[in-house]
């Protein structure tokens, strides 16, 4: 079976995922929650959501939607918790894993999700805001990343704001990101600097090279990064997205926007 950009981002996030693991979802990350899914469904069942949205644990899924999203996070609740008591009690206890998307990310591992531009006050564009980064990534040593448009814009030699901790001398307790994907391929930092592990289908390391704003490492085993099984496509086509929020992530200007119409009519929710 073919297979979409998408899909193997998906694929890849799914494979970070260990039986048991306790997994922290973000704001407006379709990506990220239909990989997570996509694990339960395949080798690790045990698994629990830690959700900013309804600030909720859950251990069912429903497929993933826009307006009906209340669904999946306060339909099948377990238990309800504020933002604080999550943030200060349960995430630097437990060995949470979570997944955040950088405007900008560097080669040590530093992100920013703040503003593009060195004045604060005046920038040349304000981005989402931090939610609860600056409060994960100093301690946390289970951050993971994921880029769904692979660019220089993204990946820069100096980030204009450091909202994530990266693999620096400042930091004391945790690790920066362990892992990062991308449209264009797998990276990690084993060495404190981004490091290519695996390319995607069609996808050349030199090309990689030039969409990224600084010299990348290259593991010595780097090789083509596996494909989603036909079932795990069938799974997130047909099971956990068959509306394609995922593939929100993956566009921009006005087919962005024809595709949010589209789920949200096919919702009943405009």
């Amino acid at each position: 079976m073919d297979f979409t950009t998408d899909e193997i981002i998906c694929a890849c996030i799914a494979r970070q995922v260990e039986n048991g693991d306790l997994l922290a979802q973000g704001i407006n990350t379709p990506l990220v929650m239909a990989g997570f899914i996509l694990a339960q469904c395949t080798h690790a069942p045990e698994i629990t959501f830690s959700s900013a949205i309804g600030q909720a644990l859950v251990q069912q899924w429903s497929p993933l939607g826009v307006g009906r999203i209340e669904d999946l996070w306060l339909g099948k609740a377990l238990i309800h918790f504020g933002f604080v008591t999550g943030a200060a009690d349960l995430l630097p206890n437990y060995p949470v894993k979570e997944f955040f998307r950088p405007a900008q990310v560097d080669a040590a591992g530093n992100f920013n999700n703040i503003a593009f531009g060195a004045d604060y006050h005046h920038p040349r564009m304000r981005l989402p805001g931090t939610g609860g980064i600056p409060d994960v990534t100093v301690f946390s040593d289970h951050i993971y990343l994921y880029v769904p448009r692979h660019s220089r814009v993204t990946f820069v030699k100096a980030v204009d704001f450091v909202s994530g901790l990266g693999h620096t001398p400042q930091r004391q307790r945790g690790a920066g990101a362990r892992y990062l994907i991308s449209d264009l391929g797998q990276f990690d930092w084993e060495h404190g600097q981004m490091r290519l592990l695996t390319y995607h289908p069609g996808v050349s390391i030199d090309y990689i090279q030039k969409k990224t704003g600084f010299p990348l490492d290259i593991s010595p085993d780097v090789h083509e990064t596996p494909p989603p099984a036909p079932d795990e496509v069938r799974l997130l086509r047909e099971d956990i997205d068959p509306l394609g929020v995922r593939k929100l992530e993956m566009l921009g200007g006005s087919a962005r926007k024809d595709l949010l119409r589209e789920i949200l009519a096919k919702e009943n929710a405009l």
